[in-house]
């Protein structure tokens, strides 16, 4: 297969094929250059974001710049599993970067094409094997994920993985050796009794009948922070609200402050959805469901396995005792569940569980290959919702932020 080259992003060059997603932040279209690649053999991903637009979010801007500097410093030292940045261009109403296209759509999708709608052991072994390098790689860059989940899990055309959207990432300083000992310590009685009063709180909140949210566009939804987001630290811990409900690991439910662990719990629902075709703690709404992630154990139909395992280690309620707090990714590749396994050779495996071909792909409109530009123009152009963005009882935002 030959190699596509890499283009001068021209804002006049580049025409739409499809749009392969959108949402309140953007949207992401299938593009290629007239000029470089007429006959469209070598189309890209183009992600933009309108900077001023009545619809988009207000911090848009600040996250896209965010997201370009970290694809910016992966693609400087590459992993096979994570995304490069081809091009990037910057008007003055949109701001867009292109990255390799997955024609193979995201992990959800090809999770629902399954017959019974789940993956077997063997395909969520190579799977999980792929996505704990690539986190591994971020952390060891400083970079916490915090939204890992199956629509940002992309299949490429050689039926490897990649990570995409990191707008929610952070920079985080790694962990000095007092945390690490601390992660042998017993449990700290002030957490425990704040745990305690939060687990009560959460318990009489879903006893109140008489009292119903607001019900939200999509069980995956992006709460933004309590404060303004920050995006880089000097600390070893952040503070800010971020991820997708029902993958927020218990610590961001607390506001105790996170780290890299947060992704290590994200990979534990992520493992646990791929295995029974459900996250483990969804509930009837945002505040049930961040009570089940707080208080209830994961449930596993079935005899104990490897695999629920490694699950349950991973979604350890307390951070420090997790699997993967104290040394990373070393931790989960020796665990029983990965015994064997290669991690050197993993992009040398040929077959990988599903192949797309070329036309295999989740596409979401045909626009016939217009200009960008005209595309946002006519976005403008429709109404403009009348209603604000809705807000649960505990005032965290539940409209889209996906694409």
């Amino acid at each position: 297969m030959a190699t596509p080259p890499s283009p001068e992003l021209d804002l006049n060059n580049l025409r739409a094929i499809k749009v392969l997603g959108n949402g309140a932040m953007g949207t992401v279209f299938l593009v290629h250059d007239t000029c470089s690649d007429p006959l469209s053999n070598f189309p890209f991903a183009l992600k933009a974001v309108e900077k001023y637009s009545p619809i988009a979010k207000p911090e848009a801007d600040r996250r896209a710049r965010w997201e370009v500097s970290v694809l910016e410093r992966v693609t400087e030292k590459p992993n096979p599993f994570l995304p490069k940045l081809i091009g990037f261009f910057e008007t003055e109403e949109i701001i867009a970067w292109a990255i390799p296209f997955c024609p193979g759509g995201d992990l959800n999708v090809l999770r629902h094409r399954q017959m019974d709608r789940v993956f077997s052991p063997s395909v969520i072994r190579f799977y999980l094997a792929e996505i704990v390098c690539a986190l591994q790689h971020l952390h060891e860059m400083g970079i916490v994920y915090r939204d890992l989940k199956p629509e940002n899990i992309l299949i490429q055309s050689t039926g490897h993985v990649t990570l995409t959207d990191f707008d929610l990432s952070r920079d985080l300083a790694q962990k000095s050796l007092k945390s690490l000992i601390l992660a042998s310590e017993p449990l700290d009685v002030n957490k425990h009794i704040q745990h305690k009063k939060l687990t009560r709180f959460f318990t009489l909140a879903r006893e109140k009948n008489n009292v119903k949210l607001k019900k939200a566009k999509s069980a995956r939804v992006t709460p933004m922070s309590r404060r303004n987001a920050s995006f880089c630290s000097n600390g070893e811990h952040s503070n800010s609200f971020v991820g997708t409900e029902e993958y927020v690991a218990p610590e961001v439910v607390r506001g105790d402050g996170h780290e890299f662990a947060v992704d290590w719990w994200a990979l534990g629902v992520l493992s646990y959805e791929m295995l029974y075709g459900t996250t483990p703690f969804r509930g009837k709404n945002r505040k049930d469901t961040f009570g089940r992630i707080l208080m209830m154990p994961p449930k596993f139909p079935g005899k104990p396995n490897v695999l629920t395992d490694l699950i349950t280690k991973l979604l350890e309620k307390e951070p420090t005792r997790r699997l993967g707090y104290a040394r990373g990714a070393c931790e989960i590749q020796e665990h029983p569940f990965f015994d064997g396994l290669k991690w050197d050779m993993l992009t040398e495996v040929l077959r990988p569980p599903f192949i797309p071909s070329r036309d295999d792909t989740e596409l979401t409109e045909n626009v016939g290959g217009i200009n960008i530009t005209e595309y946002f123009k006519k976005l403008r152009q429709l109404p403009t919702p009348l209603d604000s963005p809705s807000r649960d009882e505990c005032g965290y935002d539940v409209s889209f932020s996906e694409f």
